[in-house]
């Protein structure tokens, strides 16, 4: 008797297997990329640019629909800032693939060589990761970015970028896409798997095999879930609990022009200032307190730190507040008595993003950048500049705040592994 057979498949397996169906293609799609030139590869980031920047209306039209959504749904204003695409950030993005394109490519460059004694010759060169996925929020730059990226560093890419931009990275990938056909590569070097939502992301945390490297970017709840629960490799991108210690001696006016920068210029994204440590005989604290205040930023401060913000925008700090990564015009002081006491204080709290000290004390700074363990360590200068392009990288896949493979702002290099290349002329080993 013949028994009949049923499809039990459940819908979260079938996610799983169209996500790993797009791998696949994406994993074909990187066989063609590593055999592309780099001029080939430049091209290409060019007609995304020239394409974002002929369908700009289109873009802005389906972001405009993100942010009603997102304002309908009481979304902070410091989310809708990240959310928001106008203008001047197309402008950025189009210059950030430009800056791509002028960047030499990282593939095939030897990263050390020689010749043994028994005549062996040995390279060890830069190559594609081969698939990458990434799940990140909110930010619909960051799908141009990691596409021009993985483009250049000649990997093909799997997108997650959330519902909250659910249009705006629709209308990008159709463009990046249809660019990327136009000069004769692969469409499949980019995909999304958005259309599947949050099963979407759990079905690429599983694709062990299919994926070879998972980038989260985002808030500690999205890291940390993907960090609980990948079956993929992650490179850790963190979270900013990002501390300045204006010293002693630091300069009043350029201490408030810094701190300004650092905590208002955007305070929606990961490098902007959280923690402002105070030292005791600051001269430069009244100003740079009142600076932030007038600018509207509301300090935190704890109870030396208060004594100090009479009639200011003040409010006592909790033990919360020291911890808090408040992407808005919000900032925690705390007064300290030396430079000890700042870096106990950054031990305790920090992420391993940035941290930064202003003085005019060499020995200070010196010491500073010695014992301070973040990915960024900043003198006299805006935590701001702890960003690929800023850095000179053309743009960044997010900043690592781990210590294996990559650390810092993530670039082309940084979306590189190495092989070696073994040569012989019929070579034994004995």
């Amino acid at each position: 008797m013949s028994q009949s057979v049923t499809d039990s498949t459940s819908p979260t397996e079938d996610i799983a297997r169209q996500v790993g169906l797009r791998a696949d293609r994406a994993r074909q799609a990187s066989r063609v990329l590593a055999r592309a030139t780099r001029d080939w590869k430049d091209r290409a980031l060019r007609a995304i640019a020239a394409s974002l920047d002929e369908r700009r209306a289109s873009v802005k039209a389906a972001n405009a629909e993100d942010l009603e959504r997102g304002r309908a749904a009481g979304t902070t204003d410091g989310l809708l800032d990240r959310l928001k695409l106008d203008d001047a950030r197309i402008d950025a993005l189009m210059a950030a693939l430009e800056e791509l394109a002028g960047l030499p490519d990282p593939v095939g460059t030897v990263q050390r060589g020689q010749t043994l004694p028994n005549g062996l010759r040995l390279r060890q060169v830069h190559v594609p990761m081969g698939v990458l996925g990434t799940i990140y929020e909110a930010r619909p730059n960051v799908t141009v970015d990691i596409a021009g990226l993985a483009l250049k560093s000649g990997n093909a890419v799997l997108l997650r970028g959330g519902s909250a931009a659910a249009r705006s990275n629709e209308a990008l990938l159709y463009l990046i896409r249809d660019a990327l056909e136009s000069v004769g590569l692969p469409a499949d070097i980019v995909q999304s798997v958005d259309d599947f939502g949050r099963a979407g992301a759990t079905a690429l945390m599983g694709a062990r095999g299919k994926v070879d490297v998972l980038i989260p970017r985002g808030g500690h709840d999205l890291i940390q879930t993907v960090l609980q629960n990948a079956q993929v490799p992650v490179i850790e991108t963190g979270e900013g609990n990002v501390h300045i210690f204006v010293d002693a001696s630091a300069s009043a006016e350029s201490a408030a022009a810094i701190l300004l920068n650092a905590k208002t210029q955007r305070p929606s994204v990961c490098n902007t200032v959280e923690t402002l440590l105070l030292h005791a005989q600051a001269p430069a604290a009244p100003e740079v307190l009142k600076a932030l205040s007038q600018a509207g930023v509301t300090l935190h401060g704890d109870e030396r730190a208060m004594a100090l913000m009479e009639g200011l925008r003040a409010i006592p700090a909790t033990e919360e507040d020291w911890a808090r990564e408040y992407m808005d015009l919000d900032l925690a002081v705390a007064v300290v008595d030396d430079l000890d006491a700042a870096l106990e204080h950054i031990r305790t709290w920090t992420t391993g993003h940035t941290e930064a000290i202003l003085t005019n004390d060499l020995a200070h700074a010196e010491r500073f950048v010695a014992e301070i363990d973040s990915a960024a360590v900043i003198v006299n200068a805006s935590t701001r500049f702890t960003d690929g392009g800023q850095l000179g990288l053309g743009a960044e896949v997010g900043i690592s705040t781990q210590k294996v493979h990559a650390r810092g702002p993530m670039g082309l290099r940084e979306l590189t592994t190495t092989k070696w290349i073994v040569q012989g002329d019929g070579h034994i080993r004995s």
